[in-house]
């Protein structure tokens, strides 16, 4: 049985764009490296302002984010000077390490006759000595990626190394991050080489042990359980998880072991010090006026 149910919950990162927020939460700050986990959609795209839908350009230290998205277009500008239009089944691995900023626009007219978009983001904590790494940004091609199937199951390795599959993105901890297809009455398994390990079911449902669970709950297990996962219909999956990294802390788009590291990150921020995309210069998010301390329960002080 999971040691812990996650329910997705709604938060806003721009005008038009809603996404079900998982990672962190109040009772599992992470799972393995991973302390942020956000899935946008299926999105209904406005037909008359697609750019409601746009995140400006901020900051971000002492991660990588990854951009993973199942359906729609979105073009990433950084403050490296790299512009990359991402596609489904790419992955798009964004190391801030010391500081960058980035945004993330849509801009792709189709949208308008697809209207729809789904994409997840998560944050992947770095170890300590790489906290102030330098900045980078590397794009994969799906053909990059490395694929298993069988009667009614098809997965894609996203990162890391599980079931066998390993491929070139570069991580900074031992990690897994798998997207699943089931057809219905299919079953899988959880690597059961990492200390930390979940499951975020994206659609359909999945029945473990003779309980059921549904679309945007996050299901956390203990290295000790080996799971059955049986899809009752078809159903899409993200599995993911890795060897802990120790506390951090984490405010806004920060993350840090050390508290006094992201109080100088808003300071950066503030003063112009992480600079803005070269390309996507015109406008940005202000750091927020919120009073709350990164040592607070992480929930209290993500801010969208």
């Amino acid at each position: 049985m999971p040691q812990l149910i996650i329910d997705a919950r709604t938060a806003a990162l721009s005008t038009g764009l809603s996404v079900k927020r998982i990672l962190p939460f109040r009772r599992k700050r992470m799972v393995g490296p991973f302390i942020f986990l956000d899935h946008a959609g299926p999105v209904n795209v406005p037909s008359n302002n697609l750019s409601a839908l746009d995140v400006l350009p901020h900051p971000h230290i002492g991660l990588s984010t990854v951009t993973y998205l199942l359906d729609g277009q979105v073009t990433h500008r950084d403050s490296l000077g790299v512009e990359q239009i991402i596609r489904p089944g790419e992955v798009n691995w964004m190391t801030a390490g010391k500081g960058i900023s980035h945004s993330e626009r849509f801009e792709d007219p189709d949208l308008l006759a697809k209207a729809n978009l789904e994409m997840l983001q998560t944050w992947v904590a770095l170890p300590e000595k790489d906290e102030e790494a330098d900045p980078a940004f590397t794009n994969f091609y799906p053909e990059e990626l490395p694929i298993f199937s069988d009667k009614g199951i098809w997965m894609r390795l996203i990162a890391g190394d599980a079931y066998g599959l390993t491929n070139n993105v570069k991580t900074h901890s031992p990690l897994f991050y798998i997207h699943v297809e089931l057809e219905a009455k299919a079953t899988t398994t959880l690597p059961t080489s990492y200390t930390e390990r979940a499951i975020y079911i994206i659609k359909g449902s999945v029945e473990i042990e003779y309980q059921i669970y549904t679309a945007g709950q996050m299901l956390v297990f203990d290295k000790n359980e080996s799971p059955i996962i049986l899809a009752k219909e078809k159903t899409t999956l993200m599995l993911l998880g890795g060897e802990p990294l120790g506390d951090r802390y984490i405010w806004w788009n920060f993350v840090s072991s050390s508290k006094e590291r992201i109080e100088q990150a808003k300071a950066d921020w503030e003063q112009g010090r992480i600079i803005l995309p070269p390309n996507d210069d015109k406008e940005f998010v202000p750091l927020p006026k919120d009073k709350s301390k990164p040592s607070e329960p992480p929930e209290a002080n993500i801010l969208s």
